[in-house]
């Protein structure tokens, strides 16, 4: 983000995959935390940790990035975010994504994790025909 400078806008969606029975829960987690501005900590923790996400570890990365433990507990057993998650899972059929990751530039789709320099000459190209 940092090297195109402004020029380009990260969304980032939830797929669980139903083959990992601790995802959505995870996925639910993060949103939780994004709603109190710790989504990318949260998420940075989930990916270092994976695939240990019980509710017992889900509530301590809560603490490990310095969210009210009480609290986030709270918003992960209402499920608060469940309906978000579920609606970009239903997106994502949509589109036809089953993997992760799956990236879409400018509609162009990439799935797995290309190599750096590939991943960023399909940054500049989608930039050069965007103008």
């Amino acid at each position: 983000m940092k090297e195109f400078d402004g020029r380009i806008r990260l969304v980032f969606k939830d797929r669980p995959l139903a083959r990992h029975a601790l995802a959505r829960p995870a996925h639910e987690a993060a949103r939780c935390a994004g709603a109190k501005g710790k989504y990318w900590a949260y998420h940075d923790r989930l990916f270092a940790e994976q695939p240990a996400f019980e509710r017992a570890n889900l509530l301590l990365y809560a603490g490990q990035v310095g969210l009210d433990r009480a609290e986030f507990a709270r918003c992960l057993d209402e499920r608060r975010f469940a309906a978000d998650v579920e609606a970009d899972v239903q997106q994502a059929l949509a589109l036809g994504i089953m993997r992760t990751p799956t990236l879409l530039v400018n509609g162009r789709r990439i799935e797995g994790a290309p190599p750096l320099e590939e991943f960023r000459a399909i940054i500049e190209q989608a930039l050069r025909e965007r103008r």
